[in-house]
């Protein structure tokens, strides 16, 4: 196995880019850092990357999160397809935007309390204990709540939403094959989510469910895009007309 070490980073960086320049010089003026598919199990001192902005480390093997607290000016952090297991040890990272976290072991949404500007959250295909879901802490998701535009939770077992509800500005949702089935359970979140575009459903249970893009669609009016397919304003409207008649008619035949 390889760790992440100053000496993997000198390797990785053609003489070219470093115009010759001294390494520590270089090393503390980077803002980018690819080290993605190289095999590397553990992140050791990179601390001389002060400026560092976005650092890439997805396909390798790394278990641990750790030795970030230098990084405070990360924005983009992509860590997908490695063998994480808890997410943690990021509290440092005041101006951190873009999480990538897909295709880990990642069982519980944590350690995410103390960071307030995350605004993209990709956590989708965790490689989950048989029978078992994503689960999600609550300081994280309260902490998460002003900020969090994006949210990928694709693949994770999840079936419900509910919790979900304190995500007030989310734009978009993308929670491909899991286990949503319940029309009553999405109408809560879709009245809290009030800053909802685009939503992707596809591959859940619920997509089966009688007038369930017609239900959507009445229930979201921000919604532009639902499973890949545009709402087109028409459509909602002849909807919303179609429900408000169906009531009037029901009204009616109770007097």
């Amino acid at each position: 196995m390889v760790q992440l070490t100053m000496d993997l980073i000198a390797k990785s960086v053609s003489r070219k880019n470093r115009n010759e320049e001294d390494f520590g010089q270089y090393l503390r003026k980077i803002t980018h850092l690819n080290l993605s598919d190289k095999n590397i199990d553990a992140i050791s001192d990179l601390s001389l990357c002060k400026n560092l902005r976005v650092l890439y480390l997805y396909d390798n093997q790394i278990s641990q999160i750790q030795n970030l607290d230098f990084a405070s000016n990360i924005t983009h952090l992509y860590l997908q397809n490695n063998c994480i297991s808890c997410i943690e040890n990021l509290s440092s990272l005041k101006n951190l935007e873009k999480l990538y976290l897909g295709g880990n072991c990642i069982t519980v949404v944590e350690g995410l309390d103390k960071i307030e500007e995350i605004r993209e959250l990709h956590i989708e295909s965790q490689h989950l204990p048989p029978g078992e879901k994503l689960l999600f802490d609550p300081r994280s998701l309260r902490s998460l709540a002003k900020s969090l535009s994006v949210l990928n939770i694709s693949n994770n077992n999840i079936d419900e939403l509910e919790e979900l509800a304190v995500l007030e500005n989310l734009s978009y949702l993308k929670a491909v094959d899991n286990q949503l089935q319940h029309m009553k359970d999405l109408e809560v979140v879709l009245n809290k989510w009030t800053k909802l575009r685009r939503m992707d459903l596809t591959g859940n249970p619920i997509c089966h469910k009688p007038k369930y893009r017609d239900r959507i669609v009445v229930q979201s009016r921000t919604l532009e895009s639902l499973d890949g397919k545009e709402i087109k304003e028409m459509e909602r409207q002849f909807l919303v007309n179609w429900k408000a008649s169906k009531a009037a008619r029901k009204k009616n035949k109770e007097r």
